[in-house]
């Protein structure tokens, strides 16, 4: 492999078949295919004028011909920046003026910020030509072992297991090492619930990141979100820590362990905790598909709920559960804040309610001396 901080001029043809020199670009690079090209279009999408071919921006109303297709274009440039493949979102950029007028401001734009990448790129030639004069003629080891460094920390993410043994230890002093192990695994299983969820969408996301005595997050990436998607991102976790909490009923009934029963009902209360609709809780985000009125038809059930549970005190089986007042609390609140959808989504509200339900109801089957 050659590793130098030699450049090469890059050329790509544009829609009309000419050819565009865009700067200087590192000769190392392996770039993706082309994206597909759109069907040529001969009617303008804003005012519907006859366009000849070629024509990339309506001469009547100025919109441009290829508009939805460089939208695309850009998402799929911003997103591999994000990720850190600048090589190939350098790519992507160029195929966009392919599709663009010349004289317009946003090709540009576009040719700027293509300059900025080409810089950022010779940089790290450069800082690569530099440790290869430096190392001689073991740079080809000293590579390797960096490349191996950097594939050993995308598998495993130190931060991440140093942030999981620092949370089991923690639960370990406080409660033993079974239920510290219990713990952990059930936050876990909530966090990969959203990590999932993410993955599934085609979208970037970190391990979990545990915060040692208080809990965990997932962090993702993406641009342009459906709130339905985020909702269904966002509950993804207490579906999972449900599944996570029914697993531990299900081994403390089998093995008469109050451990197990304990984490059964911690389980619980954490997740359905999470539900409440303030701060950065996962209730928060998915509140933003819920109408007014579907907010507020949670905080009933919730109150409801909590109503239940001061009756049922007095017999002593679960005690009041105050975790749904706070839920209440919270979608009462939102059922006043001025960022409710025009178009509620009927299947958020079923699973939020039903995450309720059955996350109340393991509550009341898990009644633990002391817990609430």
């Amino acid at each position: 492999m050659c590793v130098g901080n030699a450049v090469s001029a890059r050329w790509t043809a544009d829609g009309r078949g000419r050819k565009l020199r865009i700067g200087p670009m590192s000769n190392a690079a392996v770039l993706p295919p082309a994206p597909t090209a759109p069907e040529p279009i001969h009617s303008c999408p804003s005012c519907s004028h006859w366009l000849p071919d070629g024509t990339l921006a309506c001469p009547d109303c100025q919109t441009l011909t290829y508009g939805r297709h460089l939208s695309g274009l850009a998402q799929e440039a911003q997103q591999l920046e994000q990720e850190g493949k600048w090589p190939e979102a350098r790519d992507r950029w160029v195929s966009t003026l392919s599709w663009l007028p010349e004289e317009t401001q946003q090709a540009d734009t576009i040719r700027q910020h293509i300059g900025q990448i080409d810089t950022r790129l010779q940089a790290e030639e450069a800082r690569k030509a530099k440790w290869t004069k430096r190392l001689g003629p073991f740079a080809p080891l000293f590579l390797f072992l960096l490349k191996l460094k950097s594939a050993f920390f995308l598998l495993f993410k130190l931060k991440f297991f140093l942030g999981l043994f620092a949370f089991f230890g923690i639960y370990w002093l406080l409660g033993g090492w079974k239920f510290a192990l219990g713990f952990t695994i059930s936050i876990m299983i909530h966090e990969l619930g959203h990590y999932v969820a993410v993955k599934r969408r085609g979208l970037k996301a970190d391990l979990p990141m545990f915060i040692p005595g208080m809990g965990a997050y997932v962090r993702w990436y993406a641009m342009g979100v459906s709130r339905e998607d985020l909702a269904a991102i966002s509950l993804a976790g207490p579906l999972y820590g449900l599944a996570a909490a029914v697993v531990c009923l299900a081994l403390a009934w089998s093995t008469h362990s109050l451990v197990f029963l304990l984490l059964a009902n911690i389980g619980a209360w954490y997740n359905l905790f999470n539900l409440t609709p303030v701060f950065g809780f996962d209730g928060a985000q998915a509140t933003y598909a819920l109408s007014r009125v579907q907010r507020a038809l949670i905080a009933t059930m919730c109150l409801l709920f909590f109503a239940l549970t001061v009756a049922d005190s007095s017999a002593n089986r679960g005690g009041t559960q105050w975790v749904f007042l706070f839920v209440a609390a919270g979608m009462g609140w939102r059922s006043f804040t001025n960022d409710a959808p025009e178009t509620p989504h009927t299947r958020t509200l079923v699973l939020f309610l039903a995450l309720v339900l059955l996350l109340g109801f393991m509550l009341y089957l898990t009644p633990v001396p002391g817990a609430r």
